[in-house]
């Protein structure tokens, strides 16, 4: 909920910027849109709010706002790096491999989302609420209401249905306790017209009242103040939406003036605007959530006389006109879809292998006792896979070290390092670590896990290639924050261990189409292994969390002469779960399988 939160936050600023697109355009292409379609245009904003709460991602026309699916995003879980475990050990690796260093990120963010996702639940409830009261006092009025008697009323009320065509029979009620006429009712519809304006009302005032109030139905406007009071409740906190709602109701109530007037004429549109004036201080805004009725403020009322006034037959080519703008401003809108549904959208679990028929469920409750978390295992031989805990195992969580696997290889890809001169200077800063506090390779960097060597790297590798390399190779969420030091630990790039696996297929198979130099220089680096079974590689990692190792990785392959065998594992615990623990529970089950020997 914290995560969702603060990313919705975002989205809404936004959706801001949608209503500002939709306000520009329609006032660029005012002289070519109707009444109707500067209403329907208000639809395109609807869809926009709900596309934050879609479960899926969505893509637009144009890359406009593309870079806002970059933003970070925050979350619960800090991340670090780390190595770990023993057995006879390659030589071209120190045995420090084994030593888990940690990094920890504080937890401010979430604090602040979850406060955040408190007061936002509160304003719903709130909201839900004022429109609980809102229905209950409508309900009075409908308890009140009696079918209308007045038979010349009644009579002119039938002629509206026929001249609208509508063959639903829709009762009509008179009302005590209203001031203007409403419609209410999303299935059942029901019109109620307030006694005091039968008795004052001329029949051709009330004839266009009355078509008025059968315009929303036709419309179907019910539908869209469900959704507008949806929206209001999600979005209670946002004054642009607000705003933006008040203008669609001024422009419903336009669009209906505009279809009265398509029916009774151009020659009767001063006596339906006199019909407005007249009853403008008789007539309010409706208090009742869901009703439509004729009424308004009085700059809706005044912005209605204008299109009243100003009202002529449409020609076919402002139709045509108006449509392309339509289109035109939905194309340009649709830059916003991708960076609102990938925030919200859900890209903390990984569906890749949900449909794969090969896959086999393993019982490791044994080794893992307290730890939650999974583990994986791929055969290339025989194209199978056995997972424990699915539903873990297909869990996004920050790659914290493993990740440096990755970045050795982007960084010798795009020449930042090479094969021959890996080197980078010790700038000096004394850290915690004795073996940081020297120059590193790549050999020494990967074994110790040092992670300002690879913080370097980044750096010169610059976080906009980072992205293009990670969007290239397609690795976990794809999500990179603005930062070339944090991006793998501070919770925005995130990956599953069924990812994990699959990554390292591609690694080995180098499906990236990177350089098989580099490829093979990075698998020396995280070489550990080398027994009767065949050749070990792994890399380990570490998340914490105020000062606690929270979750632990262990992931590798082992070559062998078939075919390498692929394993990812994950282990989470309140404070003892790392890299170290992680690989050490991964020997023990390879081990047990049969799979790899560490005694050898």
């Amino acid at each position: 909920m914290a995560h969702f939160i603060i990313r919705f936050l975002f989205c809404n600023l936004l959706i801001c910027l949608a209503v500002g697109v939709l306000l520009g355009a329609k006032q660029l292409f005012r002289r070519c849109l109707t009444s109707h379609m500067q209403y329907h245009l208000w639809f395109l904003l609807l869809g926009i709010l709900a596309v934050p709460f879609l479960p899926i991602r969505l893509s637009g026309f144009l890359p406009f706002f593309s870079w806002f699916e970059k933003m970070p995003a925050a979350s619960a879980s800090p991340a670090g790096s780390a190595a770990a475990q023993a057995g006879t050990i390659n030589q071209a690796v120190s045995g420090n491999w084994m030593n888990d260093f940690t990094l920890s990120v504080a937890r401010d963010a979430s604090i602040a989302g979850t406060l955040l996702s408190v007061l936002w639940v509160l304003g719903i409830l709130a909201m839900l609420l004022m429109i609980g009261r809102s229905r209950i006092q409508f309900h009075a009025v409908r308890k009140s209401a009696l079918p209308l008697e007045n038979r010349k009323i009644y009579q002119i009320y039938q002629d509206c249905l026929s001249e609208m065509k509508i063959r639903k029979a829709i009762p009509i009620y008179s009302a005590a306790f209203l001031t203007s006429p409403v419609m209410d009712g999303l299935f059942l519809p029901r019109v109620y017209v307030p006694l005091p304006l039968i008795s004052d009302c001329r029949e051709n005032e009330l004839r266009y009242i009355l078509l008025h109030e059968l315009q929303h139905y036709r419309r179907r406007d019910a539908l869209v103040n469900y959704l507008m009071a949806a929206a209001g409740v999600l979005y209670w906190f946002n004054p642009v939406v607000w705003f933006a709602f008040k203008q669609i109701r001024t422009d419903r109530e336009i669009a209906c003036d505009t279809s009265v007037l398509e029916i009774i004429g151009e020659d009767s549109r001063i006596d339906y605007g006199n019909t407005l004036i007249n009853f403008a201080e008789k007539i309010s805004f409706s208090p009742f959530q869901f009703s439509l009725g004729i009424n308004g403020n009085a700059a809706q009322i005044r912005k209605r006389i204008l299109n009243i006034a100003g009202y002529r037959p449409v020609t076919v080519r402002r139709k045509l006109y108006g449509l392309l703008s339509c289109v035109l401003t939905a194309i340009l809108l649709s830059g916003f879809l991708p960076a609102l549904s990938s925030r919200a959208a859900d890209t903390d679990r990984y569906h890749g292998r949900e449909n794969v028929r090969n896959i086999s469920d393993l019982d490791l409750s044994t080794y893992f006792g307290a730890y939650d978390g999974s583990f994986v295992l791929y055969d290339a031989a025989s194209d199978s896979w056995q997972i424990y805990e699915k539903e873990n195992a297909s869990t996004r969580i920050p790659p914290a070290s493993t990740y440096k696997i990755y970045s050795a290889l982007f960084s010798l890809q795009s020449g930042v390092i090479s094969r021959e001169d890996s080197r980078i200077p010790w700038d000096g800063q004394d850290y915690a670590f004795d073996s940081w506090n020297a120059d590193q390779t790549l050999e020494s960097a990967m074994s110790d896990s040092v992670t300002w060597y690879f913080q370097e790297i980044d750096r010169r590798l610059g976080i906009s290639a980072i992205d293009n390399f990670i969007q290239e190779i397609g690795y976990g969420n794809e999500t990179v924050s603005s930062s070339a030091l944090t991006y793998w630990y501070d919770s925005s790039l995130k990956i599953s261990p069924i990812e994990q696996v699959e990554m390292l297929e591609k690694f080995y198979n180098n499906d990236f189409g990177f350089s098989s130099e580099n490829i093979e220089t990075v698998k020396d680096s995280i070489r550990l292994f080398s027994g009767g079974n065949g050749v070990l590689y792994g890399k380990t990692g570490t998340l914490a969390s105020e000062g606690q190792n929270v979750c632990g990785w262990f992931i590798g392959f082992i070559e062998r002469e078939d075919a390498p065998l692929y394993f990812a594992v994950n282990i989470q615990d309140e404070d003892s779960a790392a890299g170290a623990a992680a690989a050490e529970l991964a020997f023990s089950v390879l081990s047990d399988m049969g799979i790899w020997d560490q005694d050898r």
